[in-house]
């Protein structure tokens, strides 16, 4: 469980994943204009919002965690014009849930017509 004091900041921009600690608190300093090391933690997606990193500093070092979900999308808060939007640690435990996507037949299915269930009617 996170405190309630720590702050909570997403990046509204998809971002590299490939970038380690080193380039995702170059993204914190440059990019959202914080201090990664004030105690803060720091979630990035990619642009298919299906893999996020989280950075934080603890007292001995730099975290990272990372995430890949399968079947479904984190649903990031969205920010008119501003480059990180601060949630709380409920909305991060939702965010970091994911939001269930179709599978491909189905996601199809609007342009090929009716997905094939198996089912009969």
């Amino acid at each position: 469980m996170i405190p309630a004091h720590v702050r909570i900041f997403v990046c509204t921009a998809p971002v590299d994943m490939r970038r380690g600690f080193d380039g995702l608190a170059l993204a914190v300093r440059e990019g959202l204009d914080q201090d990664p090391r004030a105690g803060g933690l720091f979630v990035f997606a990619n642009r298919r919002a299906n893999r996020c990193k989280i950075l934080w500093f603890d007292r001995t070092g730099a975290c990272l965690l990372y995430k890949r979900l399968h079947r479904a999308l984190f649903r990031l808060p969205t920010g008119d014009g501003v480059s990180a939007v601060r949630i709380e640690g409920a909305e991060l435990a939702t965010l970091l849930e994911g939001v269930p996507v179709p599978p491909r037949r189905a996601a199809r299915a609007g342009a090929d017509g009716p997905a094939r269930t198996g089912l009969t009617d």
